[in-house]
Order: structure tokens, then C-alpha cells, then sequence
């Protein structure tokens, strides 16, 4: 009878061990996020006229994606269209699954009447993304909607929290459906100036963005549209950018901002204005006649409506673009998706614990100026020679890594990495005409002068074959 209980007691423990491991497995597994997407044919008037959009659940522009680094997206979409459709996911770098990007070509379209379940992983992502339809131009017709990425809780992030996030969706848009235009297309010609400027679906003065006094506010901008760049601005605010697809950037204050087809800004702004109504304008950018539409910024204490004329911006000015994105640069010393710096990871704060200086055959130590090589002239006629110094030179150096490694699958995936890069380096040197020319070039400067008929495949065989036969007996 003791026996029996100890056996029960034993499976009993094991089971609770079974049962402890898997929900700690579970536990460490990133989180889940799951849609259901219905794409349909409706109509819509975004500019005063009936046209047929592409829906997503009803909605024009498509529902927001919001999401955490790391988060797993389990998007089923069912294809309600009579005709083949496809989702790209702008930005979303697709790790292990490039195959769900959404290019016809590598993704397989969706035929009609079926649905297909994109799963992705915004695995090490922060930032402002948007997805798009990618095939027989129905991004003229919708289907498209924004992206947020947020960091995880424990990621501090270069800004305070905002007191409200904004999704704004901008681009040109036409009045004729999509099937006009791509046949247009078919036929060679090219497409006609758009029609208007949407903001979120929306013409001019359809979408408003209310706020409160005193408080900042996140607007996540992306260009959704055909072919137009478009400059984007606030009635008497001042915008500051803070991330560009997924990087924080250094804070810089901006009057207007081009946002150039397919890309994606995050900019805070602050409602620190006399209590009323402001425009939002959107204009396009480097066109023979200029398009504009507007919005409206909302206090929610306003006094009233907008009011004066909306303010302008630059229209044909190629050089004022060029120098905003100049202007932007990668905050380094912010965290990205995970708790390092983004940029830098503060190399030049690393000390230095031990210099390796490769000399052997030198005259003196190599420095940023110093010769490749030192060599007798000798070397430039029996390129055996150069090849058992540029032989020891790899030894030294190969040695000092693998001591340094101390795993033995490590070590040989290392000297496997080294071989191939010798062989690589033959078929590059086994050339008719290669030779490179001692005491010539400098470490900063490496150069491959050509001296016809000095140097042949055999000499090219002679220069790998001790390096390949070390690599191999190592």
C-alpha cells in the first residue's frame, strides 16, 4: 500500500511539474491580436460624388491596427469582391514570413469568394506604418488604414505620454473608380491630375480632430495616395517630430512638413493657442497647379469656427524639401523597439582593454596611413611571397578569434566562414588583369590597380592555396 501511494504521489508531482512548465511557456509567448476583415464593394463620396469604394468591415479608409512590439497579428480576410485581392502591410519588415508582404509574386492573391489568414509578427517594431490593397489598383478605391506600433511598458519612450493619438490618412484621390483608371493605364497613358486631396477618407473640411487647451497631441501622418507629395500643416502651430517608420529622430520643431508618398511621420502638437477652431491643410507639392484641402483642429473650448484665409506653403520649391530631409536625423540616444540606444550604443564609451597590431614583415606599426603593405619589391613580381605574408597576417588574426571562441561548433562555423571567404576572394583575384600593387594604397584608401598581363589564374590559385590548406588542416 506505501508503494502505491509513493507512485501516485510521484505521478502526481510530475504532472504538476508538466502543468507549471507549460504555463510558463505560454506565459513567455508574446501576445495575440486577432481580426476579422469582410472586404466589400460600397459607395462612397469623398468628394461630393458616388463612386465605388473597397470597404473593410464597412468602414472607408479600413480600421486602425493597433498593436505592441513583439505582438502576433492574426488577420483573417475574407474576399467579398467578384474579383482577386491583395493586402500589403507598409513598413512591417515580416520576419521569417516575407512571403505574407503582400507583392503579387511572392504573396498569392485571395481569390473571390475565399479568405486567407495573413499571420504577422511586429517583432522588434515600434512606430507609424499603414497598410494598402496591392494589386489591380484598388488602392484607388480604399482598402487602406493606418498601423501603430506602441513600445512595451517597461521601453521608456524620448517623449511624454500624449494626452490623444491621431491617425491621419492623406493622399490624392480621383473621382473616377479605380477600374477607369487602371485601364487608362493598361492602355499606356499616364494617369491625369487628381481631383482632390483627402484626409482620412474625407474632402475638404469633412474631418475634424478635437483637443483640449494646455495639452499635446500625437498626429500619425501617412501618405496613402497615388503619386503626389503633399505638405502638411497647422494653422498657427508648430509641429515637432519625434518618429519616422519606426525611428525616433531628434525633436525638431516644424512649421509644415512634405510628406512624400508612402512615408510616414509622428509629430506632437500642442494645443497652446487662443481657444478656437485652426485648419489643418494639406496641399500638394511640385505641381503645375496646386491642390489643397483642409481639416479642422477643435478646441474643445473654442470660441469659434476657423476663421482668415488657410495658411500657405511651399509649392514648387525642390530645395526647401531637400533641406527638411537633411534636417532629420536618428535620435541616438533613444531607445528603439528594445531597452539599447537606437544608434550608437555608446561605442565610444567602451574602454579599451587590450591593442593587436599586425606587423609581421612591416617596417613600423600600421596606422589609418600606413601602407597595405610594406613589402620588398620583390613581392610584385613572385606573388607566392605575398601570399605566405598575407598567410601569416590571417593566422595571427584568425588565432587570436578562435582563442577567443569558446564553443567548438562556434570555432568551426567560424573557420568555415573563413575558408568561403578565401575562395570568394580567388574568384575575384583569378582575374586576367589583377594585381595589386604594393606600398600604393593605404588602409583608409584600399584601391585595385590593374597592370595587364602581370598577374594570371595561376598566380590566383598560388595565393588562396596556403590560406585554404592552413583553414583546413586548422
Amino acid at each position: 500500500m506505501p508503494l502505491k501511494l509513493a507512485g501516485v504521489a510521484t505521478v502526481g508531482s510530475l504532472l504538476l511539474c508538466v502543468a507549471i512548465s507549460l504555463f510558463h511557456i505560454a506565459g513567455a509567448e508574446d501576445p495575440y491580436r486577432f481580426f476579422n476583415w469582410n472586404i466589400t464593394y460600397g459607395d462612397i463620396y469623398p468628394l461630393g460624388v458616388r463612386q465605388t469604394g473597397i470597404l473593410i468591415n464597412g468602414q472607408f479608409p479600413g480600421p486602425d491596427i493597433h498593436s505592441v512590439t513583439n505582438d502576433n497579428l492574426i488577420i483573417n480576410v475574407f474576399n467579398s469582391l467578384d474579383e482577386p485581392f491583395l493586402l500589403s502591410w507598409n513598413g512591417i519588415q515580416q520576419r521569417r514570413n516575407s512571403f505574407e508582404d503582400g507583392v503579387f509574386g511572392t504573396t498569392c492573391p485571395i481569390p473571390a469568394g475565399k479568405n486567407f489568414t495573413y499571420i504577422l509578427q511586429v517583432k522588434d517594431q515600434i512606430g507609424t506604418f499603414y497598410y494598402f490593397p496591392s494589386l489591380a489598383f484598388h488602392k484607388a478605391a480604399g482598402g487602406f488604414g493606418g498601423i501603430r506600433i506602441l513600445s512595451r511598458p517597461r521601453i521608456p519612450v524620448p517623449f511624454p505620454d500624449p494626452a490623444g493619438d491621431y491617425t491621419v490618412l492623406i493622399g490624392d484621390w480621383y473621382k473616377s473608380n479605380h477600374t477607369t483608371l487602371k485601364a487608362r493605364l493598361d492602355r499606356g497613358k499616364k494617369l491625369p491630375f487628381p481631383d482632390g486631396i483627402l484626409i482620412n477618407g474625407r474632402g475638404p473640411n469633412g474631418v475634424s480632430f478635437n483637443v483640449e487647451q494646455g495639452k499635446t497631441y500625437r498626429l500619425r501622418i501617412s501618405n496613402v495616395g497615388l503619386q503626389h507629395s503633399l505638405n502638411f500643416r497647422i494653422q498657427n502651430h508648430k509641429m515637432k517630430l519625434v518618429e519616422v517608420e519606426g525611428t525616433h529622430t531628434l525633436q525638431t520643431m516644424y512649421s509644415s512638413l512634405d510628406v512624400h508618398v508612402g512615408q510616414s511621420y509622428s509629430v506632437l502638437v500642442t494645443a497652446d493657442q487662443p481657444a478656437q477652431d485652426y485648419y489643418i491643410v494639406v496641399s500638394t507639392r511640385f505641381s503645375y497647379k496646386v491642390l489643397t484641402t483642409t481639416g479642422v483642429l477643435r478646441y474643445s473650448n473654442s470660441a469659434g469656427p476657423v476663421s482668415g484665409p488657410p495658411p500657405g506653403g511651399p509649392t514648387i520649391q525642390i530645395d526647401w524639401s531637400l533641406n527638411q530631409a537633411r534636417s532629420i536625423r536618428t535620435n541616438l540616444t533613444a531607445s528603439g523597439p528594445r531597452p539599447n540606444p537606437q544608434g550608437s550604443y555608446h561605442y565610444g564609451m567602451i574602454n579599451t582593454t587590450k591593442t593587436i597590431i599586425l606587423t609581421p614583415l612591416l617596417s613600423s606599426p600600421i596606422t589609418s596611413k600606413s601602407p597595405v603593405f610594406s613589402a620588398p619589391e620583390a613581392y610584385l613580381t613572385d606573388p607566392l611571397a605575398a601570399a605566405f605574408t598575407l598567410t601569416h597576417l590571417c593566422y595571427k588574426l584568425t588565432t587570436e578569434i578562435l582563442s577567443r571562441l569558446s564553443s567548438k561548433t562556434t570555432r568551426t562555423s567560424f573557420r568555415a566562414t573563413i575558408l568561403m571567404a578565401t575562395l570568394s576572394l580567388s574568384l575575384v583575384w583569378m582575374g586576367d588583369n589583377g594585381q595589386l600593387l604594393a606600398g600604393t594604397s593605404t588602409i583608409s584608401e584600399m584601391q585595385l590597380h590593374v597592370a595587364p598581363h602581370r598577374y594570371t589564374p595561376f598566380h590566383g590559385l598560388l595565393f588562396i592555396l596556403p590560406l585554404t590548406m592552413w583553414e583546413c588542416g586548422t
